[in-house]
C-alpha cells in the first residue's frame, strides 16, 4: 500500500461517508418505490376489459383532443394518424400538428386525407409560433390538422392545446403507437374524480422487435438488439417501479410527453409546456403541482399501468447516449428553476418528499455513484479503506441493482402478464443481471455529460435518428 499523510486520510473519510450517505438514500427511495408499487398493483381494481369499460363509462367519459406533434414524418405519418383515428373512445378528435417540417409531410396529410383549409376560432391562451393554417375535411369529421412554424415539440403541443375545444388534451409522440383502448383506460381517473384529477399518465413500453401492422402491435416480440433489449427492463423499472410507486404516494413529478392526459384549462392556467427546457414533460407535471397547492385546490396527478403505448427505442450506442443526456439536462433544468419548492413547507410532501427524491435522484444520484466507483478503488490502492470494505461496497452496488431489476421484472409476471411466454422473461432476467456489469456504469457517465451540458446552457434536442417500426 501507498503511504499517505493524515490529512488525506481524513478527506477520504468525509467523501467516503458523503458518497456512502448519497447511495443509501437513494437505495432507500428505490426501495420505497418498490414497495409502494407492489402494493398499488395488489389493490388495484380488478382488470377489465375494453368492452366492459366502454359499457361502463362510454355515456360519462369526457371528449378528449390527442395532440401528435410532426415534423419530418412524411414517411410514417399517414398510418400514424390513421391509428390514431381507430381508437375505440366516444368522443375525441385528433390534431395533428406541422410542426414547420421541411419534408412533405403536410402536402402528404392534405392529398391523402383531400383536406381543405377551414377556418375555426381558437384562442391564444398559450404560447406558439404563428399558426399559417387550418386543414379539415368534413368526411373526415375527427382529424384537424394544423400548419405553423417550426417551433419544436413544446411549441407544437401548446398550438394544439390552443386549438384544441375537448376538456382533456392527450400528448403523444408522432411515433408513438397507442392500444386501441388506452383512451378508455386512461381516462378511468377524470371519471371518477373529475374535479380533482389534473393530469393522468399511462405506460410506455419498447416496440422494437414486435410486429407492427397498421400502426397496431400485433405481437409482442424480444428485439435481437442489446440495447433495446437493456431498456425494455429500464422501461418497466421506471414505469412500474418508480412512477407507480411514486404515485401512490402522492408523489409522481413526471408524466411523459410520448403519452399522458391532462385537463386542459389547469394546463392553460400554468402557461402550457415551457420552451425552454428539453425536460418540457416533467417540467409541466411540476408546474401544475405549484399551481394547484399555490391556489390551495384538492388534485390529483396520477399513473396507471393498464393504458399502453409503444414506442421505438434507440439501438446505438451513440443515439442512446444523446437521450439519456438530454434526460439528466431536463431533469436538472427542471429542479433548478423550481429549486424554490425544495423543502419548502409550502408544498407540503411534494417540497419535501417530491423534489426531494428529484434531488438525490437526478440532482447529486449520478455524481456521487461515478465519484463511488472512481474513489473507492483508489482509496482501497492508497490503503485509505480496508479490502473487505472494497469489496463489500462493490457486492453491495452490484446485488442491489439485480435485485431492484428482478423483483420488477417479478411485479410484472404476477400482477399484469403482458410477457407472452417463459423464454422472453427468461431473457429479460437475464439482462436485468447483466446490465449492471458495464451498462449502468457507462449510463452514468452519459448523465455527467447532461451535467456539462446543463452548465454550458446548451440548447436543443441534438440527433434522434429512428429505424422505423
Amino acid at each position: 500500500m501507498i503511504a499517505a499523510p493524515p490529512w488525506v486520510f481524513t478527506a477520504a473519510e468525509i467523501i467516503t461517508i458523503c458518497v456512502v450517505a448519497a447511495g443509501f438514500a437513494q437505495s432507500l427511495l428505490y426501495l420505497v418505490q418498490l414497495i409502494f408499487a407492489a402494493m398499488a398493483l395488489r389493490d388495484r381494481p380488478p382488470a377489465s376489459s375494453a368492452r366492459l369499460l366502454w359499457d361502463r363509462y362510454a355515456e360519462i367519459a369526457p371528449p378528449i383532443a390527442v395532440i401528435a406533434p410532426a415534423y419530418n414524418e412524411e414517411l410514417t405519418i399517414i398510418e400514424s394518424v390513421n391509428a390514431l383515428l381507430a381508437l375505440e373512445y366516444p368522443e375525441f378528435e385528433v390534431i395533428a400538428v406541422n410542426d414547420g417540417s421541411k419534408d412533405a409531410t403536410l402536402e402528404t396529410l392534405i392529398e391523402h386525407f383531400d383536406l381543405k383549409p377551414v377556418r375555426r376560432y381558437y384562442d391564444l391562451s398559450v404560447e406558439n409560433k404563428p399558426i399559417r393554417g387550418l386543414y379539415a375535411n368534413p368526411n373526415v369529421p375527427k382529424l384537424i390538422v394544423i400548419d405553423k412554424v417550426n417551433g419544436g415539440k413544446a411549441d407544437a403541443m401548446n398550438a394544439g392545446i390552443n386549438v384544441a375545444r375537448a376538456p382533456l388534451v392527450c400528448v403523444i409522440d408522432a411515433d408513438t403507437l397507442l392500444e386501441s383502448d388506452a383512451l378508455i383506460r386512461v381516462v378511468r381517473p377524470f371519471i371518477e374524480e373529475p374535479v380533482r384529477t389534473v393530469a393522468v399518465g399511462g405506460t410506455i413500453r419498447i416496440a422494437n422487435g414486435c410486429r407492427v401492422e397498421r400502426g397496431r402491435v400485433t405481437e409482442v416480440r424480444m428485439p435481437r438488439n442489446f440495447l433495446a433489449l437493456v431498456q425494455i427492463v429500464e422501461y418497466l423499472r421506471a414505469f412500474l417501479m418508480a412512477r407507480l410507486g411514486l404515485s401512490r404516494l402522492h408523489m409522481l413529478m413526471i408524466i411523459s410527453g410520448a403519452f399522458g392526459v391532462f385537463r386542459r384549462t389547469t394546463t392553460i392556467e400554468v402557461g402550457g409546456f415551457s420552451q425552454n427546457t428539453v425536460g418540457e414533460d416533467m417540467e409541466l407535471v411540476v408546474k401544475l403541482h405549484r399551481h394547484m397547492r399555490d391556489t390551495k385546490q384538492p388534485y390529483r396527478i396520477t399513473y396507471i399501468p393498464e393504458p399502453v403505448s409503444w414506442t421505438e427505442a434507440p439501438e446505438s450506442w451513440r443515439i442512446l447516449g444523446n437521450q439519456r443526456s438530454r434526460w439528466q439536462r431536463g431533469s436538472l433544468e427542471t429542479f433548478f428553476k423550481h429549486r424554490d419548492m425544495f423543502l419548502n413547507p409550502r408544498y407540503g410532501r411534494i417540497g419535501f418528499l417530491g423534489m426531494g427524491q428529484v434531488f438525490i435522484v437526478d440532482v447529486i444520484g449520478p455524481l456521487f455513484e461515478v465519484l463511488g466507483y472512481i474513489l473507492v478503488p483508489i482509496f482501497w490502492a492508497l490503503g485509505l479503506i480496508a479490502s473487505n470494505y472494497a469489496l463489500a461496497f462493490v457486492a453491495l452496488v452490484f446485488a442491489y441493482g439485480v435485485f431492484l431489476s428482478v423483483s420488477t421484472l417479478i411485479l410484472e409476471e404476477v400482477e399484469l402478464r403482458r410477457l407472452k411466454r417463459a423464454r422472453d422473461l427468461a431473457l429479460l432476467t437475464l439482462v436485468a443481471i447483466v446490465e449492471n456489469f458495464g451498462y449502468r456504469q457507462i449510463q452514468n457517465l452519459w448523465r455527467i455529460r447532461g451535467y456539462w451540458q446543463y452548465w454550458r446552457k446548451q440548447e436543443g434536442w441534438g440527433a434522434m435518428t429512428r429505424k422505423g417500426f
